[in-house]
C-alpha cells in the first residue's frame, strides 16, 4: 500500500490557503476517486482506493502543520507501510507559483511539516512532491502571512495547472511503480 500524505492546517479558517495546497491535491484525488475522507485515532482523515491497481491511504493530518510527522507515523505503524511508499505532498516558497518538483529526499528546507515528519520518522529519506508558490518579502512575518492567506487571481490559472499535474505525476508513479522514472519524466 502507498501512503499520500497532503499536508495543511485543519479548519475553515485555513481552507484555501498556500500552505494547505497538499490538502488541495488530495482533496482533488478524493473528488475523482469519489471517495470521502473519515476520521481516525491516529490523528488524521484518511480514504482508501485504488489507482492503476494500486492499493492507496490518502492523508490529510488533522494536527496542524507543524505536528504533521505524528499523523505520518502513526498512520506508517498501524498500517505496516514503509517510508519508502509514502509521498508527502507540500508547499514550497522557493518555487515559482504551480512548478513542481518531485524529490526521492532532502531536508526540511525550513519547512515545519517536513521537520515533524523528519522528527518524528527519523528519517529525511521519503518522496516528495513539492508545489510551488512563490515568495513574499524576506521577513518572517510576511513569510507567515504569505503562506497563510490565499491565492491572488493571478495565481488561479497555476494551482490549477499545478493541481492536475501533480495528479498526473502521482498516477504516473502508480502506474510505473518507480519513482525515479517519475522524477526523470516530470522534474
Amino acid at each position: 500500500m502507498k501512503m499520500i500524505v497532503g499536508l495543511g492546517n485543519i479548519g475553515q479558517k485555513y481552507a484555501q490557503t498556500r500552505h494547505n495546497i497538499g490538502f488541495m491535491v488530495v482533496d482533488k484525488i478524493l473528488a475523482e476517486k469519489k471517495v470521502s475522507l473519515k476520521q481516525t485515532k491516529q490523528a488524521a482523515m484518511i480514504a482508501q482506493t485504488t489507482i492503476n491497481a494500486e492499493k492507496v491511504l490518502l492523508v490529510e493530518p488533522t494536527t496542524y502543520m507543524n505536528d504533521s510527522g505524528i499523523a505520518v507515523k502513526a498512520l506508517m505503524d498501524y498500517y505496516n507501510i514503509d517510508l519508502a511508499d509514502v509521498l508527502i505532498i507540500h508547499d514550497d516558497m522557493d518555487r515559482p507559483m504551480g512548478q513542481l518538483r518531485l524529490r526521492q529526499k532532502g531536508s526540511a528546507g525550513g519547512h515545519n511539516g517536513l521537520k515533524s515528519i523528519i522528527a518524528h520518522t527519523g528519517s529525511s529519506e521519503f518522496k516528495r512532491l513539492k508545489f510551488g508558490i512563490d515568495h513574499p518579502q524576506h521577513n518572517q512575518e510576511a513569510v507567515v502571512n504569505y503562506v497563510l492567506g490565499k491565492f491572488s487571481k493571478e495565481q488561479q490559472a497555476s494551482l490549477e495547472d499545478g493541481i492536475i499535474l501533480a495528479m498526473q505525476m502521482i498516477e504516473y508513479w502508480l502506474t510505473t511503480a518507480d519513482f525515479q522514472k517519475t522524477m526523470n519524466k516530470f522534474n
